[in-house]
């Protein structure tokens, strides 16, 4: 292959690495507004609906992984999963019943947000076969994801405020047109290598890892922390703080910028620190920028505490992947799944905490609990052997 046509390629990657985030962060970020005020439903069906389509995530995506790692074009079924995406995009665009959205809806969220770990697998297995910078190069594809969180949250809350949810909806489907577009003409298959008989146990010695497991249920405490802060803080700020609500879609684009130069430091870093101390820092600032939102609920601290936030996400969104590769070689998609998986059973107990910490306690609460599990993913996190 020649170097110009590896360029391209590269390219595209960081190209569909920023539209598949875009179409994303054009969602993602409104969910619990939209689920609030436009379907009319409690905070505990809010959790309920994180959950719910957290566990069909997971069960998805690991048949597709296994299956992706094994046989077929990992380039057609990427494309497959953005094909369901905009599915889901056009099911909450059109619909407000909340049966449907929880059922229809998830299952096509869960078959399109599979499209991310197909995308990372396929570039690492890339970057492999051509014999690129491995770190740096998945350090510029989640800088891509970054820089769409800057674009996106800022984008939902000034489209669903001023437009409507149906006209944010709609500008997700399209921007997931344009990367099956992308895909289609421009980014490789990559042949599946033939596994020794002694390799195709790899998922489960894997799971026997104790580092492994370690590494998954300090990714799982992360997230959880994580993914409860984007669920109760575009509503703790306009119902307990009485902010703007455009306020939360600056916050979420801050945090996204400053991942950018986290990002990409840390795959500067890498060689000389090593993994594990990276994601040691990481997570330290996960506990300062929880323990933070518990001590200083107002403005410009909320804007000040985005650095620690941009550093935990950026380190662990990054680094957190490679790791889980690393640790399971040969199983790039397998990996890279449990890495994600890692997310979205964050996700799972993100949305039954939150929504059960606000049915019965309010929203401030929901930030002390987030401290208490970023302390308990650093102490996993301290046993996990270097790689």
């Amino acid at each position: 292959m020649s170097k110009p046509r590896i360029n391209a390629i590269y390219v595209t990657f960081l190209v569909v690495s920023l539209l598949c985030g875009v179409a994303g962060a054009l969602q993602a970020p409104t969910l619990s507004l939209f689920l609030t005020n436009e379907v009319k439903v409690r905070p505990m069906w809010v959790g309920f609906f994180y959950t719910v389509n957290a566990i069909a995530g997971i069960a998805i995506s690991f048949l597709l992984a296994n299956r992706s790692d094994n046989k077929g074009d990992r380039r057609k079924l990427l494309m497959f999963c953005c094909l369901m995406a905009i599915g889901n995009s056009l099911v909450f665009a059109f619909s407000r019943d909340y049966l449907v959205l929880i059922t229809v809806g998830v299952l096509l969220a869960a078959i399109g947000n599979a499209a991310m770990p197909q995308l990372f697998a396929l570039a690492r297995e890339h970057a492999d076969r051509s014999s690129s910078e491995v770190v740096m190069f998945s350090s510029m594809m989640r800088a891509m994801l970054s820089l769409a969180w800057v674009l996106g949250p800022p984008l939902s809350f000034m489209l669903a405020l001023n437009y409507g949810f149906t006209p944010m909806y709609l500008s997700a489907a399209a921007v997931f047109i344009g990367s099956i577009l992308m895909i289609a003409f421009f980014l490789p298959s990559v042949p599946r290598l033939e596994q020794p008989v002694d390799e195709k146990v790899v998922p489960v010695s894997a799971w026997r890892n104790k580092d492994v497991r370690l590494l998954f249920f300090a990714s799982l405490l992360m997230w959880t922390c994580n993914i409860m802060y984007i669920i109760d803080m575009p509503l703790y700020i306009t119902s307990e703080l009485g902010l703007p609500e455009g306020l939360a879609g600056l916050l979420m684009g801050t945090a996204a910028g400053l991942e950018i130069p986290a990002m990409l430091v840390a795959g500067y870093l890498v060689k000389r620190f090593g993994k594990r101390k990276l994601m040691l820092y990481a997570v330290a600032s996960g506990v300062i920028f929880y323990a933070g939102l518990v001590a200083f609920p107002f403005k410009a601290a909320l804007m000040i505490l985005q650095l620690f936030n941009a550093i935990f996400i950026g380190i662990v969104a990054g680094i957190g992947m490679l790791y889980f590769q690393d640790l399971m070689p040969g199983r790039a998609g397998s990996a890279t799944t449990l890495f994600t998986n890692s997310i979205s059973t964050g996700v799972i107990c993100a949305g039954l905490l939150q929504g059960v910490i606000v049915e019965n306690f309010g929203h401030y609460p929901v930030y002390w609990a987030a401290t208490v599990l970023a302390v308990l993913a650093l102490g996993l996190m301290y046993k996990v052997k270097d790689v």
